[in-house]
């Protein structure tokens, strides 16, 4: 007989999750799980109080580990871990396919993350919600407490402390259960497939295995960071004469006063538009420069891995799996390896740098590379690093979305380009213009074409326009504002079935919501589906590889054109309120293209996995190995990566990268 059993636990750590994150919690020596709370197939919820000494009942204890018992729970990974610490389980990672997680259920069909805020996403009556109390008994129960005479100078609240709010807390985790269960229950109907679930258990193992950082690096480097920014800090003081110019207000009104021109805020675009311009104090410019020089120490990276690093000198947890909530990408936790600042120094001048700021010889850095905190920022990413005997195997999905858009729209002239030469920007340039692509060469006047096919294929895939160059650098490249225009229209009638694809795709969308009608795409299906019982309703477009992006309560309303446009309820990145989002053809396509270029990777992950090559982390369509030395094989890695898709014929993939013993970016 198959059973469910749906878990929620409440636990003590004196770690701080949100900034150690998961695993150095629960690795903490004094973590402790204070209720376990559950339900076995639907059966009214049990807490257990494992602070009497009273231990998880043997009938529940066995089915924890039986394979013919689901565990259910929302984020399951917290679940999954902490039980894992409780029992001494000998290989965790082989117990994660018996769990199932509520917390991906809901990402995976459109919700949000949060067992509170999903439940009110879901419209969950008020008996079913998680209970507004949590919060405060969380932090009264589960986190040190700061020792006062009124408490008796204690470091921890512990149950007889508090009896009244103890049993309040025990229903707040009873409470969690129903919430867990109601969320799976209205979900059921939309199941989250089960290479998806797989995807997920790899996910727990990458997490889990984790990656190591240099601890003398990043030690070198927050000293370095305090020693510079005491002798800039400094020096502003002896310039402006405030008594803290790193004050936003002390030292606007001082520049307003030097330069007699009105400087209300400091942030880096406003300090580098002034400098950029002209100042006419020489000290008023050098306060700026000093300004700018701080603002460029990265040093919170830094301080987050050592806060993140477990105590073997490993970093567990950095990935987030279905952090993305519309394409189903990874999103970055703790250290936010997709948000690290990029490396511009290479070869020896990375290797000295790094062996420097190790020395702490601050000296040499300013003299050599001019900008300490600059330099420090840079070598953020070279903080983490392989196993001693090991290395770095980096590999770098190549264009991936251009290839992917175009095997979508049928773009034969890009697929071409990528299954011969590869030189999307030039080939590009050569169709907007009317140019051979021989002649965008370095050292011909064409080869300045190059840069707005490069800014074109990277903006406007998506039904992008003139802002769109803008946002991504067209201006700073030197192109003229008023050549904008000209670009997208080039652009659009040299990749005409792209363009046809954002119509087809927006027009599929709008027909199945008036209709109630499935529509086809280009081998994508769009569909409404939806359960009377649990009162879902979605948009889905099932992708290739039968994965499915789900659209909340799908609606029609009108545009800014007078137009029929698509509305679905969402999460605003901006407010960050659940609300009626609009959304139009080019921005679906962006979803199903980014998906698409997502399960290409959840796919190559797959494969490098099996053949021995273990992922300790991955940003975007990269991937990094750490193996030893002697396997650590880039070219068969290449060959991995470039292998055919079965659900997507004739799609051509190809893949870049580097071997080394720390992480940069090549």
């Amino acid at each position: 007989m198959i059973h469910h059993l749906n878990i929620d636990l409440e636990t003590f750590s004196s770690v701080d999750i949100k900034k150690a994150g998961m695993y150095k919690y629960v690795q903490s020596p004094d973590f402790e799980i204070l209720l376990f709370g559950y339900s076995l197939d639907g059966a009214p919820v049990e807490v257990i109080d494992l602070t009497h000494g009273i231990g998880i009942p043997d009938v529940i204890r066995r089915l924890l580990f039986d394979p013919a018992c689901t565990k259910h729970a929302f984020n399951a990974a917290f679940e999954w871990y902490c039980l894992s610490k409780y029992y001494n389980t000998p290989d965790p990672c082989a117990w994660a396919p018996q769990w199932r997680d509520t917390q991906l259920h809901g990402l995976y069909c459109g919700y949000t993350a949060g067992l509170g805020a999903t439940g009110v996403a879901l419209g969950l009556p008020e008996d079913k919600r998680k209970l507004a109390t949590g919060k405060a008994l969380i932090k009264l129960f589960c986190t040190p407490t700061t020792p006062t005479a009124r408490n008796g100078g204690r470091t921890r609240t512990l149950p007889h402390h508090e009896p009244e709010k103890w049993e309040l807390f025990k229903e707040y985790n009873r409470q969690d259960v129903v919430t867990e269960q109601e969320i799976q229950r209205r979900l059921s109907p939309f199941p989250v497939p089960d290479f998806v679930q797989r995807q997920w258990e790899t996910d727990l193992r990458i997490n889990a295995r984790g990656v190591a950082v240099d601890l003398d690096l990043i030690h070198g480097a927050l000293e370095c960071s305090d020693a510079i920014t005491d002798v800039l800090t400094q020096e502003a003081v002896q310039l402006t004469g405030l008594d803290n110019p790193n004050s936003v207000p002390q030292l606007s009104g001082w520049l307003t006063k030097e330069t007699g021109s009105t400087v209300t805020d400091l942030r880096k675009e406003t300090v580098k538009t002034m400098l950029e311009g002209e100042i006419p104090s020489d000290t008023a410019r050098r306060a700026l420069e000093i300004r700018q020089e701080l603002s460029k120490t990265s040093v919170k990276k830094y301080t987050a891995m050592t806060e993140a690093m477990c105590e073997d000198g490993r970093v567990r947890g950095m990935l987030q799996f279905y952090g993305a909530n519309r394409s189903g990408r990874w999103a970055g936790r703790l250290v936010q390896v997709q948000n690290l600042p990029r490396t511009y120094l290479h070869g020896d001048m990375l290797d000295l740098a790094r062996e420097l700021v190790k020395g702490r010889k601050l000296d040499h850095l300013q003299l050599i590379y001019g900008s300490v905190p600059d330099t420090l920022s840079q070598l953020i990413r070279t903080a983490l690093v392989p196993a001693p005997g090991h290395q770095f195997v980096d590999a770098d999905f190549s264009a991936i979305e251009a290839r992917v858009i175009a095997w979508l729209a049928g773009e034969d002239w890009v697929l071409d380009v990528f299954r011969s030469h590869g030189k999307i920007y030039e080939a590009t340039a050569a169709n907007m213009f009317g140019v051979p692509i021989e002649k965008i060469v370095k050292g011909n006047p064409e080869y300045d074409l190059r840069q707005k096919g490069k800014v074109a294929t990277l903006a406007l895939g998506y039904n992008g326009a003139a802002p769109a160059l803008i946002n991504m650098g067209a201006l700073k490249m030197g192109i003229p504002e008023e050549d904008l225009p000209d670009i997208v229209r080039r652009w659009r009638e040299a990749n005409k079935r792209i363009v046809a694809l954002w119509y087809a795709v927006e027009n599929a969308a709008i027909g199945v919501v008036q209709t109630g009608r499935p529509a086809g795409v280009r081998g994508l299906l769009f569909a409404l589906e939806g359960d009377h019982a649990t009162d879902q309703y979605f948009l889905t477009i099932t992708l290739p590889c039968g994965r499915k992006l789900y659209y909340a309560r799908p609606s029609l309303g009108t545009n800014q054109w007078g137009k029929p446009s698509l509305q679905y309820w969402g999460m605003n990145q901006t407010t960050k309120k659940w609300m009626p989002i609009e959304t139009y053809g080019g921005k679906l396509t962006e979803n199903i293209v980014q998906a698409i270029a997502r399960d290409c990777l959840a796919e190559n992950i797959e494969r490098l996995e099996a053949a021995g090559f273990p992922v300790v982390f991955h940003v975007h369509d990269e991937v990094i190995i750490d193996i030893e030395k002697e396997k650590a094989d880039l070219d068969t890695v290449y060959s991995i990566m470039s292998q055919p898709i079965d659900w997507a014929p004739g799609l051509p993939l190809s893949a870049d990268g580097w071997c080394g013993g720390y992480y940069t970016k090549d």
